[in-house]
C-alpha cells in the first residue's frame, strides 16, 4: 500500500505531468481560459489515462514489442471516442467550446508517454495509482490555473460572476502569453514546495539516525 501511495503521490506533485513534466502544455494552455474547461478536459483525460493503462496492463505480455505503438494509439483513440461522443450528447456546451482538443487527446504526449513507460511493465495495482495520480495532478493543475485566469480576465468562475462590477477586466490573463504566465508561477510554487518537501524529508532522517545513535 505504501507503494502504491508513493507511485500516485509522484503523479500529484514530484512528477506532475504539466509543472514538472511540462508536457502537454499546448492543450492546457488553450483550455484554461476558464474553469469549466479545465474540469472537463481534466476529467476527460483522467477517464482515457486510466482505462488505457488499465487494459493495456492488463494485456502487456500478449502486444508484440514491434506493434506495441499501433496498438496503444489504437487503445487510447477508442477512449477518447467514447468520452468525445459522451460528451457531444451529454454536454454539447462544453464539447463545443472545448473544440478539437478533447479528439487530439489521442495524441496526447502525457497518456502515450504513461502507457509506454509505465503500463505496458507494471502490474494493474501500480497502473491504477499511477494513473489516478496523473491524471489527478493533471485536473487539478488546470483548474487551479483556470481559475486565476478566468477570475482574472473575466471577473468570473465557471461562468459566474465573482468581482463586483466596477472590476475592469485584465484580458492579458485570457490571452495566450497571460496563460504562460500563469503556468510558470505555478511551476515556480510547485518546484519551491517539492524542495521543501524534499528538505523536511532529509531533516527528518537526519534526526532518526540521530536517535537510533
Amino acid at each position: 500500500m505504501k507503494k502504491l501511495y508513493s507511485i500516485f503521490k509522484q503523479g500529484i506533485i514530484f512528477d506532475n505531468p504539466l509543472l514538472m513534466l511540462m508536457i502537454g502544455l499546448c492543450s492546457a494552455i488553450a483550455v484554461t481560459t476558464n474553469v469549466s474547461n479545465g474540469i472537463g478536459m481534466g476529467l476527460a483525460m483522467t477517464f482515457v489515462l486510466l482505462f488505457s493503462e488499465i487494459i493495456i496492463s492488463l494485456f502487456r505480455k500478449l502486444i508484440p514489442s514491434m506493434i506495441r505503438i499501433p496498438i496503444f494509439i489504437i487503445v487510447i483513440a477508442a477512449f477518447t471516442t467514447m468520452v468525445d461522443l459522451v460528451m457531444k450528447a451529454y454536454f454539447p456546451d462544453l464539447s463545443k467550446s472545448m473544440g478539437v482538443f478533447i479528439p487530439l487527446i489521442v495524441v496526447n504526449c502525457i497518456i502515450m508517454g504513461r502507457v509506454e513507460a509505465f503500463a505496458s511493465k507494471q502490474n494493474l495495482a501500480s497502473v491504477i495509482a499511477d494513473a489516478l495520480g496523473m491524471g489527478l495532478g493533471y485536473t487539478w493543475v488546470l483548474i487551479a490555473i483556470a481559475a486565476v485566469r478566468e477570475l482574472l480576465g473575466n471577473g468570473t468562475l465557471a461562468g459566474i460572476q465573482i468581482m463586483p462590477a466596477s472590476y475592469q477586466p485584465i484580458l492579458f490573463f485570457i490571452l495566450p502569453p497571460g496563460g504562460f504566465f500563469v503556468f510558470s508561477l505555478f511551476i515556480s510554487l510547485n518546484i519551491w514546495f517539492k524542495k521543501r518537501m524534499e528538505a523536511s524529508a532529509r531533516n527528518r532522517e537526519l534526526v532518526a539516525k540521530k536517535e537510533a545513535a
